[in-house]
């Protein structure tokens, strides 16, 4: 999550892409993936996109570390599949996750912020005649990435102050300290939109 928004420059193929070619390409991978629904397809995916890492100047780690918040869950799919008895779905299941992530992991890193809202308010202009307003569009997916890598840094805060009062971090005191700080950040949000004139 705390890659949400944090574009890294550089002058590979994959960054001279339009977002609208970027985002085409990430919906029919995955598309396809769960249409072939193939342990070899999801495996060929994820190492293709392992690949387009460093070829892209992004490295390893950077994907490495993109899987690192999946792992858990990874886990419980797994084990859930394999107490089913469809081992082959368990892994098929976590290599559709993996090349998912991945890919949307090169999209983020290769494209600007800045492009991917000019694409969705483009997007939204034939909305326009029926009251959808395409800088609104705009407005709410920005405040919506910035909001993702938030959450991330509160979330990593509240188990810091965990530790160190010599706490366990329990799930309950972790979460209610982030989710006042979120709502305590959408009210200042909303104060200083308002004061800015946007109702």
């Amino acid at each position: 999550m705390n890659a949400l928004g944090l574009y890294v420059p550089g002058r590979s193929r994959l960054h001279l892409l339009p977002a609208g070619a970027k985002l085409l390409g990430l919906l029919a991978l995955v598309s396809l993936l769960i249409a072939l629904d193939d342990h070899r397809a999801g495996l060929a995916a994820c190492l293709g996109c392992l690949a387009a890492y460093p070829a892209s100047g992004l490295g390893l780690r950077r994907a490495l570390r993109m899987l690192l918040p999946l792992l858990p869950f990874l886990v419980a799919i797994a084990l859930f599949q394999a107490l089913a008895g469809d081992l082959w779905a368990a892994l098929r299941a976590c290599l559709l996750l993996i090349a998912a992530v991945l890919a949307s992991g090169l999209v983020t890193f290769t494209t600007r912020v800045s492009a991917m809202l000019d694409l969705f308010e483009r997007l939204a202009r034939p909305f326009s005649r029926v009251g959808v307003r395409p800088d609104r569009v705009a407005l709410v997916l920005a405040l919506t990435i910035r909001s993702v890598p938030m959450v991330a840094a509160a979330w990593q805060t509240s188990k810091d102050a965990c530790a160190a009062r010599g706490l366990r971090p329990w799930p309950h005191l972790i979460v209610v300290p982030v989710i006042v700080g979120m709502i305590r950040t959408a009210e200042a949000t909303g104060e200083a939109m308002t004061a800015r004139g946007v109702d």
